[in-house]
């Protein structure tokens, strides 16, 4: 018997300057706080609010650059030896994963800090760990998701625009995913049923990004915080975020993985064979044809991939393509909480046709 389950972080604090609030935080959570963070964090984004924590000041480490067990098993050590007792992920997704894996394996309180908008990780309860040479290897689970994700605009807006677009593709996935999950009765990521709250929450997202992604990526494009750069990055992080894991995941995302087959595409980012993912997606459940045509042209509009040329796949040949459709079938796959029987003819099928839409959509030169 499954019940219906959701998750959140303890805290979502968004805005701009927000980061001035981490000294405070850190002492409401525990005694001391360590900062994981990159060298450019190190170097460049904690000076700028080194006055506003004079008298709480945060020791930072080095984050090396990898999610893997040699990385984690180093900061373990230092936690446990240094008696950290509140750790602070300062970074991207990968800095973010090891924060959270770290915090769980010693058993203390994470704080997240994203300084991108690119995908739904900050508030989730699970994390990738990868091989020392970035291979994937596992999903990593958490007993609890991050007891606070602290969001500043600011950094936010100086970020490459690259960043934002990414995270919107991500976030598209949410409600088309979320509702085959509902429609199904599937399995989200928590282990039950969807909530009404998680559902509502993924159309929210939805809407969001149809009413402020082009606003927002203009802002972003010129470094300025305005609100609808804030209703974008609260719906690439908060409820995306909410709503993939409370709701589930489906299509969208098993073609993503399975996308990561070939070489041609690593040079991309998550959330931009994902927005792919969602446009095969759309033809493989069989959606409304004026849905679909409102899913390209929001891609279109805001510079999302609508071809697999566009996630760098120029030549599409159909025995490759066929190895992406095996992949995102595996059995453990969320391909298989959409309705009816999916198999990999019907994904190399969905696949091509959203290629070739895409591609006549495309004004000629």
């Amino acid at each position: 018997m499954m019940f219906r389950k959701a998750v959140f972080p303890g805290k979502y604090i968004q805005g701009e300057g927000a980061l001035n609030e981490l000294p405070q935080l850190v002492s409401l959570l525990g005694k001391k706080g360590l900062i994981l963070t990159s060298r450019t964090g190190i170097e460049t984004l904690l000076p700028q609010y080194a006055k506003a924590w004079e008298g709480a000041p945060i020791p930072a480490e080095r984050f090396n650059g990898e999610c893997c067990e040699k990385e984690l098993n180093r900061l373990t050590k230092l936690v446990r030896s240094e008696k950290v007792d509140v750790l602070v992920g300062m970074g991207g997704g990968k800095t973010i994963d090891t924060a959270k894996i770290t915090a769980d394996r010693t058993g203390i309180p994470v704080i997240i800090v994203p300084t991108i908008a690119s995908t739904d990780a900050p508030c989730s309860g699970c994390a990738v760990i990868y091989s020392e040479k970035g291979v994937f290897e596992a999903v990593n689970y958490q007993k609890m998701n991050p007891q606070v994700v602290l969001v500043d605009t600011r950094i936010i807006a100086h970020a490459p625009t690259r960043f934002l677009v990414a995270g919107m593709g991500d976030a598209l996935s949410t409600w088309f995913e979320g509702r085959s999950c509902e429609k199904t009765q599937s399995r989200n990521e928590c282990g039950g049923l969807s909530t009404l709250a998680a559902v509502r929450l993924a159309r929210l997202c939805y809407d969001t990004l149809l009413a402020h992604g082009a606003a927002a990526k203009l802002a972003c494009d010129q470094h300025l915080v305005t609100p609808a750069l804030d209703h974008i990055i609260e719906a690439n992080t908060l409820l995306s975020g909410l709503g993939f894991e409370s709701s589930g995941l489906a299509s969208a995302h098993s073609i993503h993985n399975g996308l990561t087959a070939l070489q041609e595409t690593h040079a991309f980012y998550h959330g931009e064979k994902v927005a792919f993912g969602v446009l095969a997606g759309l033809f493989l459940t069989d959606a409304a044809p004026e849905e679909i045509d409102e899913v390209y042209a929001f891609c279109e509009q805001i510079g999302l991939p609508t071809t697999l040329a566009h996630i760098g796949i120029q030549q599409p040949d159909r025995n490759q393509l066929m190895k992406v459709a095996e992949k995102a079938c595996a059995p453990a796959e969320g391909i298989h909480h959409e309705a009816g029987v999916i198999t990999p003819q019907k994904v190399l099928n969905a696949m091509l046709m959203a290629d070739n839409y895409g591609k006549s959509r495309i004004p000629a030169a």
